[in-house]
């Protein structure tokens, strides 16, 4: 039998992706000081891939440190800009002034995995993609805003790149599921190459 895949994320696009590839997996969501991880690491100059590896690998050691004979799938997403690191929007403002920012440049995700097994990192994967975005005006950001703030206000950047946010780009380069938050592909292979899945 098989062991058993729970995902250390409470992230909602994530599940589904993961429920769309039909893989069985249980939830439960890891609780970690994500902020404190952060600076921590930045102001030991990290760089943005290593944040998202290391947030993940949190995730998933906290989760796996429960479930010892689990395969554990900790994930996480950083979003830098010019060399700096912007969070999930805390106001309908805050997103407004993100997607500003964002405005007609070039901005990139590092979405990382990290898998445990028997209590242990065994497997970890980075993926960046670059995202280039519109020069849209103010009258359509804030209508935009506002009629997606209760799904964006949990999105960092503060959009969605599988619904009304791709009114937003120009242009993207990379993995589609990485710009949603998980190098799906590379998991689901290594949960194959493992027997946890079928394939």
């Amino acid at each position: 039998m098989s062991k058993p895949i729970i995902l250390a994320s409470g992230s909602d696009i994530r599940r589904q992706l993961l429920a769309n590839a039909g893989v069985r997996f249980d939830v439960q969501t890891a609780r970690v000081d994500e902020d404190t991880i952060t600076a921590s690491l930045l102001a030991e100059q990290a760089k943005p891939r290593d944040i998202a590896d290391a947030l993940a690998e949190f995730k998933a050691l906290k989760v796996a440190a429960k479930n010892p004979g689990a395969f554990v799938i900790g994930c996480d997403q950083v979003l830098e800009l010019k060399g700096s690191l912007l969070n999930k929007p805390l106001t309908l403002e805050d997103a407004i002034a993100q997607l500003q920012s964002l405005r007609g440049t070039q901005h990139s995700l590092f979405s990382a995995a990290v898998i445990f097994e028997d209590g242990k990192p065994v497997w970890r994967a980075v993926k960046e993609a670059k995202l280039i975005m519109r020069n849209f005006s103010d009258s359509y950001l804030q209508d935009y805003v506002t009629r997606n703030w209760d799904e964006i206000r949990y999105c960092v950047g503060g959009y969605q790149l599988e619904a009304e946010g791709a009114r937003l780009f120009a242009q993207v380069t990379g993995d589609y599921f990485t710009v949603l938050g998980i190098p799906l592909l590379d998991v689901l292979n290594f949960l194959s190459l493992k027997g946890a899945i079928d394939g």
